[in-house]
């Protein structure tokens, strides 16, 4: 259910009232979503280096496929903190209501061979554009 016009222009209201009283929580706020999911990625990836690293040096003084299980943990802890966060594509908001994402517009066609799937991964890609 949207806002109306006025319930609105009380939130804006608030909003600005927020800003000026404490400015630095307001900004905390405002830009917390992503950067906070790429900064948790980042340190559970340097955790999981410094990890592989223990096992790689635990691996050198005993067996060698404790060295190579360490060395895999570390590759795979340096992909995750490297790669970005996924966007989830919860939905569209058109006139103030909320509709599910659609795919491309070929949705109700068979998806027939390697082509034709390729064909509509571009559709989706140009359209999110």
């Amino acid at each position: 259910m949207p806002l109306s016009d006025h319930e609105q222009k009380m939130l804006d209201q608030m909003e600005q009232a927020l800003a000026a009283e404490d400015p630095k929580f307001a900004s905390q706020m405002q830009g917390s979503g992503l950067a906070s999911l790429q900064r948790r990625r980042w340190v559970i990836g340097a955790v999981g280096v410094i990890a592989g690293l223990g096992l790689v040096l635990v691996g050198v003084n005993t067996t060698p496929w404790i060295g190579a299980v360490g060395f895999a943990v570390m590759v795979a802890a340096a992909v995750f903190a490297a790669t970005p966060p996924r966007k989830a594509r919860l939905g569209v908001v058109r006139d103030g209501e909320v509709h599910p994402a659609k795919g491309g517009s070929r949705k109700s066609r068979k998806s027939g061979g390697l082509i034709d799937r390729l064909d509509e991964r571009w559709e989706r890609r140009e359209n999110n554009w």
